[in-house]
């Protein structure tokens, strides 16, 4: 599907900062939508001399107008007069003869779009006079202030480009709660849903003919530092956002000043109370760094384990149990490298080609080989869950030890780890998780005489049995013309899951 700056550059020949100031538009009219109890639908002129539907809104807090997509319809020639007033008068027109769509009656208030001066685009607000009612007096103060946004769509005041981006979850919308302020920052207004967030967060006492700021110092007092842009939020002096945080609870704040004929006369202040929110984001928080202690305390564990091996295999008057001690720790330090990489994570996921290089270097620095050995990667194995990661880390361990120690330990040489991640041919679905192919090459002497995979060889034994947990499968060839290739496959759980039977 086509975005909306792809539709503008083949339909329209506005410039990119005309582009970016619809993309605004667009991107904020939700609220407008919202107070007006409106659909809002964006028409832009095209090459051709039509006017085309590049976005439509819809309100969270009334009736809909348009059922289906319009995006992309043009406009019947009986409504043409209208956008070409709006237009060209750069004013709102309202429509005096209403349409007729499925039996409904249809108005519509043309709103030029404009930007230092020029108009743009028409944004129609349309509602049906069928369903009028006598408004109550949210609603006439919700209906004042979509007219004030309008008008400043007018004027060429809103959208703003001082919108800061990458709030937190939790951003308010206005059936949350919206207070307006005059311009001394008096709240004129309060919905019941603000009155509440502001009881909430502390303050005790009427609400109406008290300045914002006035109410969220007295709350504000002796608790944390505060956020740098508060004073400007609730003054209403600037259009950005804030949040609240009290020992009582939390609310988010998004200031839109008013603005008429270039002078600020008040502001909307739209807020929500995040209590639960904020508190359920503290809770995770706390259960990742729990978890992610556990790891680094698991991560010491298998070190000290590994230590009292490594003393251990010191003592040994034996040959043959001093290499078993200090393969032993070997693997236990490969362990304990996942865990500490899971201890530096912001989930249980890792960074598999990391822990590959990581691995490797240690192995090839330790080997006992008279020529030098060179690693690389080729291919990416991406980011693993922590179950696969710590069976394949083990694999790996062994097969680049084993290539090291045996293959490349009398002259030498290159070893290659190459990593393929895809879809399996086997299933299509992707349901059974991803397949990995790895393959470990080397140039050294090869297989020995009579090898089998399932000989008397404990690491080999360890590959086999951690590929099949890993639900691939592995063989063992002879490189052409000298060395040795391992290639095995495993079936990869999906990064995003939460566990095998989880939905």
């Amino acid at each position: 599907m086509a975005t909306l700056t792809d539709i503008l550059r083949a339909e329209t020949d506005l410039v990119d900062g005309d582009l970016n100031w619809l993309r605004l538009l667009v991107g904020d009219w939700q609220i407008i939508s919202d107070l007006t109890f409106a659909d809002l639908v964006l028409w832009v002129p095209t090459r051709s001399g039509e006017w085309l539907v590049v976005a439509h809104a819809r309100p969270t807090t009334g009736r809909m107008v348009f059922a289906e997509d319009i995006v992309g319809t043009r406009t019947p020639r009986s409504r043409r007069p209208l956008l070409n007033e709006s237009y060209a008068s750069r004013r709102t027109v309202r429509d005096q003869d209403p349409g007729w769509i499925d039996d409904d009656g249809i108005r519509q208030d043309a709103v030029p779009v404009v930007r230092d001066g020029r108009a743009l685009a028409v944004m129609s607000r349309c509602t049906n006079p069928a369903y009028l009612r006598v408004p109550s007096r949210l609603e006439l103060t919700y209906m004042s202030t979509g007219d004030a946004l309008c008008r400043m769509i007018a004027s060429g005041a809103f959208p703003s480009t001082e919108v800061p981006t990458g709030q937190r979850r939790g951003a308010p919308r206005v059936g949350d709660g919206i207070v307006r302020l005059d311009v001394d920052g008096v709240i004129t207004y309060a919905s019941p849903n603000a009155i509440s967030g502001l009881h909430r967060i502390g303050h005790v006492g009427a609400v109406l003919g008290v300045t914002l700021a006035e109410i969220t110092t007295g709350v504000l007092r002796d608790h944390a530092p505060v956020d740098e842009t508060l004073a400007l939020v609730v003054t209403g002096r600037a259009p950005w956002s804030t949040e609240v945080e009290t020992r009582a609870g939390h609310v988010t704040m998004r200031a839109i000043p008013l603005v008429e004929r270039g002078q600020r006369v008040g502001a909307v202040i739209i807020m929500r109370d995040v209590s639960e929110l904020r508190r359920r984001e503290r809770e995770l928080m706390t259960k990742d760094a729990t978890i992610r202690e556990i790891h680094h305390r698991v991560k010491n564990n298998l070190q000290t384990v590994a230590a009292v091996l490594r003393l251990q295999a010191r003592r040994m008057p034996s040959e043959d149990a001093r290499v078993a001690l200090q393969e032993a720790v070997r693997r236990v330090g490969t362990i304990a490298l996942v865990h500490q990489t899971l201890s530096q994570a912001l989930d249980e996921t890792v960074d598999f080609d990391d822990i590959v290089k990581r691995s490797n270097s240690a192995v090839v620095e330790v080997a006992r080989t008279e020529e030098p050995v060179r690693s690389r990667l080729v291919g990416s194995f991406g980011r693993l869950r922590a179950e696969d990661a710590t069976s394949l880390s083990m694999v790996m361990a062994e097969l680049v030890s084993n290539a090291v120690e045996h293959g490349l330990a009398s002259n030498g040489g290159e070893l290659v780890i190459e990593a393929r991640r895809g879809p399996d041919p086997q299933d299509p679905t992707g349901e059974a998780g991803e397949l990995l192919t790895v393959t470990v090459s080397d140039d050294g002497v090869g297989l020995p005489e009579g090898f089998t995979p399932h000989g008397d060889s404990l690491g080999t034994q360890i590959v086999s049995s951690l590929v099949q947990d890993l639900r691939g499968h592995i063989r063992w060839e002879r490189r052409e013309p000298r060395g040795t290739v391992v290639t095995f496959t495993a079936k990869l759980r999906a990064v995003g899951a939460t566990g095998d039977d989880d939905d």
